[in-house]
């Protein structure tokens, strides 16, 4: 408003009003563009809040209200490898659609893409998100379809080694639900880059089925996941992410094909029921980040490597997850397995050590677990025995962690502490039956993820 001679409020003519509306109108044109475009590149473990405008699927719809909350993880699953036969064409010409389970519901969600195992450029031409008909179906809520673009494209290529974060798009994520994400590359290019034990039945589809609700198209099943390592969402229930870095006992081996059953899923529903109760808990989603074989100090094979270390995935699959506030370390069972006669137990404890201070260096607290029995299982020796026992003791000692959950004490047999109490153990001795997968959660002190990292002097 200009002021007329008097000192009173005078109306500008209709030319300025005009260019006002226009310079109005550009400057949120550039602002929409910047936000959609930071849909690359994020989940580096920024602490992002956002607000996001949109319905039915779009990011433009003026009408629609806005949504705001913080961007948190609700689901993910670490790249572990190549997947062995798609070594030449990968899937071209075929659609994949993965089956995740959501940890924290949100408004709005993005999906992160990985070709970190291929050997050529991946070309997505189309793919969508939509949440599930019902469990044990490749079957879509007909309302809740969405493309998925790419900073506005629907096409995307992901680079070899690398990966790519979708566009955020409007839709309705309920926690503890199934979403689908699917995705169709028409080119060859592999070795696809696949989590070899999800858990989870997922399923495939000849031809570009991106968008088919009815999922009729999808005759073949898989127990991987391909491509699709987060979905994030905007969620009015969660503050922070939780990330549980482990390994098979972690990814759930053992437990119930699509339950649900692994432990970071049950400590999931444990917060989400503490919070209804009015506990003083934090509003925190989890998400598992655990690979079978996994351990501490060492890669496995291939380069990239396949399975590669806790020391070497800490950047990528702890703090490139979105707003981590606390990470788990459940890792170095594998350590002692995987070395016959050589364990050392110092060097395991100095690397648990080494993620605790990078984590540190990122404000974020860090609870340890202790390693569990395995009396019983073909890789017991008594040499092993010991060297658990004295990563245990340090690990207790509390000169290791922030705080410490005592997955050992929780499972073992009072009258045979090397190993499982018979109801907890799958019957291979190493893992835990869906019972014991629960007792874990259930050992959890929901307590010990307040607070932050120790203050760096």
């Amino acid at each position: 408003m200009t002021r007329g001679r008097d000192g009173g409020a005078q109306a500008p003519p209709a030319k300025q009003r005009a260019l006002l509306a226009a310079v109005v109108a550009a400057f949120l044109a550039v602002s929409a563009a910047i936000y959609v475009g930071a849909g690359i590149g994020v989940g580096d473990g920024v602490r992002e809040r956002g607000t996001v405008t949109g319905g039915r699927g779009t990011q433009n719809d003026p009408a629609a209200p806005a949504s705001a909350g913080t961007w948190v993880g609700s689901w993910a699953a670490s790249p572990v490898g190549g997947e062995p036969g798609t070594e030449m064409t990968g899937l071209a010409g075929r659609s994949v659609r993965n089956v995740v389970h959501t940890g924290a519901g949100g408004t709005s969600a993005r999906v992160t893409l990985s070709n970190l195992y291929g050997q050529s450029p991946l070309t997505v031409t189309h793919a969508s998100i939509a949440v599930s008909a019902d469990p044990d179906t490749a079957a879509a809520l007909a309302e809740t379809v969405r493309p998925l673009t790419f900073t506005g494209n629907p096409t995307v290529v992901v680079p070899a080694g690398g990966q790519v974060v979708s566009d955020v798009v409007r839709i309705a994520v309920p926690h503890d639900g199934d979403v689908l994400i699917t995705t169709y590359s028409p080119t060859a290019s592999g070795p696809v880059t696949y989590h070899p034990h999800a858990r989870q039945i997922s399923y495939v589809a000849d031809g570009e089925h991106t968008r088919d609700a009815t999922g009729a198209a999808y005759t073949g099943q898989s127990r991987f996941w391909r491509y699709v390592t987060a979905l994030d969402v905007l969620s009015n229930e969660a503050d922070g992410t939780v990330v549980v870095l482990g390994d098979s006992l972690t990814d759930g081996v053992t437990s119930t094909t699509g339950a649900n059953n692994r432990w970071p899923d049950v400590l999931s529903d444990r917060l989400r029921s503490a919070l209804a109760d009015g506990r003083d808990v934090p509003r925190y989603s989890v998400v598992n980040e655990g690979i079978s074989g996994n351990r501490v100090l060492a890669d496995g094979l291939g380069r990239p490597a396949e399975n590669a270390s806790g020391l070497n995935r800490f950047e990528r699959d702890v703090l490139g997850r979105t707003n981590v506030e606390v990470v788990v370390v459940a890792l170095g069972i594998n350590d002692i397995l995987r070395r016959p006669g050589t364990a050392d137990p110092d060097a395991i404890v100095a690397g648990l050590e080494e993620l605790v201070s990078r984590g540190h260096a990122r404000g974020v607290k860090v609870v340890g677990a202790t390693l569990m029995p395995f009396r019983g299982h073909r890789g017991y020796t008594d040499a092993r025995e010991a060297a658990r026992q004295r990563i245990n003791a340090e690990i207790r000692s509390g000169r290791v962690f922030d705080a410490v959950v005592d997955f050992d004490e929780a499972l073992r047999d009072p009258y045979d502490p090397r190993r499982f109490r018979s109801e907890y153990d799958s019957g291979d001795h190493l893992h835990p039956s869906d019972r014991g997968y629960t007792r874990m959660a259930e050992a959890f002190d929901l307590d010990d993820l307040k607070g932050g990292a120790p203050a760096r002097l």
